[in-house]
């Protein structure tokens, strides 16, 4: 490997790092039951009628 693709290896990898760090960033935390998102009713198939589990 060359000195060009060493530095250009090491630049790529910086700028993926910063990208996931901002990224992460970013995602906010969200709360269990908010909106109706717990306690799904299946509605088709053999369990209907029954609040989906995991």
């Amino acid at each position: 490997m060359n000195t060009f693709e060493h530095k250009n290896l090491i630049n790529s990898e910086v700028k993926n790092q910063k990208r996931k760090s901002l990224f992460r960033s970013l995602i906010k935390p969200v709360e269990a039951g908010a909106h109706g998102t717990l306690n799904y009713v299946v509605k088709k198939g053999l369990g209907k009628n029954k609040i989906a589990k995991k």
